[in-house]
């Protein structure tokens, strides 16, 4: 049986069993980058550990992949000075730079990005143990996310090149920077998500401080001399260490205008509360989410078994799209639970490299105990565990576990797992899973399965109300990236798209003038002489 391959030892590899292509190389990483310099650190480090243990004469332990500075407070408010020097309170070269000219600074970024694929692969398989198919889709995302992001801000500078006439003003309205931009991205998305966030804001003419991710932070390191290379000094600076250290004294000190940041609602609204002047922080943060499927009596249940399968458990169930909990129609219970615990011992459990390794390592090396006690609670308040293996760990893999029945007064029906934990609850009358998602302090997203087109219509109107995207016989999901990203409640401030991304990171700003002759010579000069960055006609192609 499937679960018996799962708790063999040799689940993980001895040394000699990891491909070529796949192996790494310790990164003793040294370096941040501030000011446009990569400066060494001589302070204290912390150490890296794979979540993928090798085995070695019969015991097995984490590989050590690196360390990385373990920064202060000091030393991250002495890296945000270099960026608001590169600011200069708007009047920097970055800030006041032709878009076209930004533009060229992040596609000459992009191109010497591309050639990091392979070795940025291999330490997002190593450090959060993504497969590689994914890891690999998480970089090609990235270079069209950053591609997208360079047309769509040509598209928004040519719909701006031009001046309006209103009520006997002339005026030019276009998009401005805010200041210093604090970026913080998550672990599961530690290129992807981060990128969502740090191109639109510096391509918008913001400088910018970026503190990788917990984990997946020596993936950053082939980017440094590349940010170096391909950005004027200071625009964009890295910074690593603790988050209370680096990232709460950046707050305390009041000199961070944007605050992009991925993660727990918790650590978000510690952050803000930090900042001397909240009214004048701006606020970009994807957070916490508990995102619902329902599944009707009348839904084709191959395809609403598929989706919650991959939206529940794709990445070990670690995306903040991912489908937390199931709400199943009493009527149809029977045949979707054999066939959907069917699937679950189904899927392969492996290391990031093999073929069709599904379950993969968890980077979080206290991520089994807490799963655990969420089955644990559920099964002592009447849950069942439905699949074999399931409630199992080995080391860093967490197996996956499909719970029923599941009610309300178990942890896991409000707590977000973001792990392999699958609760399922049955219901009667719709208004029991409309009244979760209510009450819920969540609200992203929500899968609906069926296919009576007036039953999804009578859904459709009170949800749209409660969450921000409604998912029809398909699990949730972020992309595509041209769509808007964001939540109501506590698992948003601020909508992400290519589009939008540049405009949360951007104020909209004008030149205005009355319509005398006088005036209009004074602004004919600055346009057909190209005196100001700001205040022209000319058309990007």
């Amino acid at each position: 049986m499937v679960q018996k391959e799962y708790k063999h030892s040799k689940l993980f590899p001895d040394l000699e069993d990891i491909p070529k292509d796949a192996a790494i190389d310790i990164l003793e990483q040294k370096v941040f980058l501030s000011g446009g310099e990569l400066k060494e650190w001589n302070g204290p480090f912390s150490k890296v550990y794979s979540p993928i243990y090798i085995h070695s004469n019969r015991e097995s332990a984490p590989k050590y992949l690196g360390s990385y500075p373990e920064m202060n407070g000091e030393a991250a408010i002495k890296v945000m000075h270099a960026a608001k020097l590169a600011y200069n309170q708007g009047m920097g070269e970055w800030p006041t730079m032709q878009v076209k000219n930004r533009i060229i600074h992040v596609e000459s970024f992009l191109k010497a990005f591309l050639h990091t694929k392979p070795e940025i692969v291999k330490w997002l398989m190593w450090e959060i143990g993504k497969n590689k198919g994914d890891s690999e889709a998480e970089f090609d995302r990235t270079v069209d996310y950053i591609n997208d992001t360079i047309e769509a801000l040509k598209e928004q500078d040519r719909n701006a090149s031009k001046l309006e006439l209103n009520s006997g003003i002339y005026a030019q309205v276009k998009r401005g920077p805010i200041g210093v931009v604090l970026c913080m991205g998550p672990y599961n998305y530690p290129l992807n998500e981060t990128f969502a966030t740090l191109i639109p804001a510096l391509i918008m003419g913001n400088t910018v401080i970026f503190r990788p991710a917990k984990f997946g932070i020596l993936l950053i390191h082939p980017l440094l001399q590349i940010f170096k290379d391909c950005f004027p000094k200071g625009v964009i600076n890295v910074i690593y260490g603790d988050g209370k250290e680096t990232a709460g004294k950046l707050m305390e000190s009041g000199g961070i205008d944007v605050l992009a940041f991925i993660g727990s609602s918790k650590i978000a609204n510690l952050l803000k509360r930090q900042h001397p002047s909240p009214n004048r922080l701006r606020s970009v943060l994807g957070l916490d989410a508990k995102n619902p499927a329902i599944v009707l009596a009348d839904a084709d249940l191959e395809i609403a078994v598929n989706e919650c399968i991959n939206g529940a458990l794709a990445f070990n169930g670690q995306r903040c799209t991912a489908l937390k909990i199931l709400y199943v129609q009493k009527e149809i219970l029977p045949h979707f639970l054999e066939l959907f615990t069917l699937k679950v011992e189904q899927l392969k459990a492996g290391m990031p490299w093999e073929k069709d390794a599904y379950i993969t390592p968890l980077p979080e090396p206290n991520k089994p105990v807490y799963l655990k006690e969420l089955i644990d609670d559920a099964v002592l308040k009447g849950a069942t565990i439905l699949n074999e293996g399931g409630g199992v760990s080995h080391q860093s893999i967490f197996f996956p576990t499909v719970l029923f029945p599941v009610n309300k007064n178990m942890r896991i029906y409000s707590e977000e797992q973001f792990g392999p934990i699958v609760p399922i609850v049955p219901f009667d009358d719709i208004s029991e899973p409309l009244n979760y998602i209510v009450e819920s302090n969540y609200g992203q997203q929500v899968s609906l399965f069926s296919n009576n087109a007036d039953t999804l219509a009578k859904l459709i109107d009170p949800l749209i109300n409660q969450v921000c995207r409604i998912n029809i016989n398909t699990k949730c999901q972020r992309g595509p990236d041209a769509f808007p990203f964001n939540g109501r409640k506590d698992s948003a401030e601020g909508t992400l798209s290519v589009i939008d991304a540049l405009r949360v990171f951007s104020i909209r700003t004008m030149v205005a003038t009355r319509d005398t002759e006088q005036n209009k010579q004074i602004f004919t000069q600055i346009l057909e002489g190209r005196k100001s960055h700001f205040l022209s006609t000319d058309f990007l192609l």
